[in-house]
């Protein structure tokens, strides 16, 4: 069960980038932006169960910065846009 949260996890963070760079999907939009918030909190607390500090940083880091691009879009600022 442990592996097929994992999938679950990294499937929605894939889907997002690849139809983003399909030009379907937004980078700022709230479908790109959960997806890549829940995706990385899933692969978050699974790295924790494991106690993976390597992989805990990364996708906390992901989850954190994607969670505070929703705050900014909800408040009616624009997202961090990649430099």
């Amino acid at each position: 069960m442990y592996d097929v949260i994992q999938v679950v996890g990294s499937l929605l963070i894939l889907a997002a980038f690849v139809a983003a760079q399909l030009g379907r999907l937004n980078q700022s939009s709230y479908r790109y932006l959960v997806a890549n918030a829940v995706g990385s909190a899933v692969l978050t607390v699974t790295a924790v169960v494991r106690l993976e500090w390597g992989f805990i940083l990364l996708e906390g880091a992901w989850a954190l910065m994607s969670i505070y691009s929703i705050a900014r879009k909800a408040a009616g600022q624009t997202p961090a846009a990649p430099h």
